[in-house]
């Protein structure tokens, strides 16, 4: 399935062979009503679902404009929205036979959902991350091994998500027999985008409901961060034809645009091949794909999900950035002002939602997808405040 121009199946034999299966796989299940069923449990017993709509009180009333409202995936189970597609995807593997679940994480949040799933349905797992990421995400790596999984420490090229994703892509193609590549945002080749997005799009469903509940409307805005993109299509998705509804979603400016210190793909993005899919790309004037860099380990990825390419071609969502510094600005307001620590991914929509309320009127809404708690960021936040801490 492509997006327009974007997506497809860019991808070597032996993969190819694989992708098809779980394609194969996924349209046969994705309207079956015991599997669907399956996955609303779990959604509903283990992860935590529906999760809470939030108004945010305090911070509607010292910004000074748009009432603010906050989808607070950060209360899912292991603390992120990444379980709602590792639960899909995890059931997924089990009724095409595979024993083992191999992934690619960041920040860690996708790794921990992922080797959560495989404990709850007995399997195998093995994640990969990059090194430099792991010295990031120190916590989330002993949570994973913690739940039985094994960590792979990548140590090709900046040691980062990108490598991340190849390592394991290689290792898939090894043990395709009994091995299912669980990935952990809207990307790589199809069906993974529109299944990721498949699994995500609760988020945009229960948002429409809930707020419907309490202001019997539709929001202004709905703002979510941008790396891969599995939040923001899930917060997204349901609102699209919903042209009234303004979709923003915010990627990492880094050290700012003007540096080479960033991951703003939708900004500064081409055309071209990555992980198997046709996106948007920061590539050097050479054709290889630029080295990126952000605060967050979650956002420090060269492409985007092929849907949000197109997106944005379609001019449908608006894409922004916001540099490290408002990000971490962000972080210690929400959680000075609302008692809540967020994700530094999710500190990245925050930072948009601070700038945007203030210019806008006290009738219109905003809604922030929160797509993860913060508890894995806090020791990075110190860090870029000189601020020690003692373990």
């Amino acid at each position: 399935m492509e997006f327009g121009k974007f997506g497809g199946q860019y991808v070597p034999g032996p993969i190819l062979k694989a992708v098809k299966e779980v394609e194969e796989a996924y349209n046969k299940y994705k309207h079956d009503e015991a599997f669907l069923n399956e996955f609303k449990f779990y959604l509903k017993t283990y992860a935590n679902r529906p999760s809470l709509l939030y108004y945010a009180k305090n911070m509607t009333e010292d910004l000074g404009g748009a009432k603010i409202y906050f989808k607070r995936e950060d209360l899912n189970h292991t603390g992120a929205h990444k379980i709602n597609n590792v639960i899909g995807q995890a059931l997924l593997a089990k009724r095409m036979g595979k024993k083992k679940l191999i992934a690619e994480t960041g920040a860690g949040q996708h790794g921990v959902a992922t080797a959560t799933a495989a404990a709850l349905f007995g399997m195998e797992c093995e994640i990969h991350m990059g090194y430099v990421d792991m010295l990031k995400q120190s916590l989330n790596v002993y949570r994973m091994e913690l739940l039985g999984a094994k960590v792979v420490a990548v140590h090709d090229g900046l040691k980062t998500l990108k490598e991340a994703v190849d390592s394991a892509l290689i290792t898939w193609s090894q043990e395709l027999e009994d091995t299912f590549y669980l990935i952990g945002s809207a990307v790589g080749p199809h069906p993974y985008p529109m299944m990721v997005r498949d699994f995500q799009k609760v988020i945009g469903e229960e948002i429409k409901v809930q707020l419907d509940e309490v202001e019997h409307r539709l929001p202004d805005y709905v703002i979510a961060c941008a790396g891969g993109g599995s939040n923001a299509i899930g917060a997204f998705y349901d609102f699209i034809e919903n042209k009234e509804v303004n979709l923003i979603g915010v990627e990492a400016a880094g050290k700012g645009i003007d540096t080479k210190d960033h991951a703003a793909t939708m900004t500064l993005g081409k055309e071209a091949v990555i992980h198997g899919m046709r996106t948007l790309v920061l590539t050097e004037p050479n054709g290889e794909i630029s080295p990126v860099y952000s605060i967050s380990a979650g956002l420090d990825y060269p492409g985007i999900g092929p849907e949000h390419a197109y997106l944005k071609d379609i001019g449908r969502v608006t894409y922004v950035s916001a540099t490290d510094e408002e990000s971490v600005s962000a972080f210690e307001y929400l959680s000075k002002v609302e008692g809540i620590i967020p994700a530094i991914e999710s500190s990245h929509a925050v930072a948009e939602a601070i700038r945007l309320a203030p210019k806008l009127s006290k009738d219109q809404i905003i809604v922030v997808n929160l797509s993860g708690r913060g508890d894995k960021d806090v020791k990075q936040v110190a860090k870029f405040r000189n601020y020690e801490l003692i373990d």
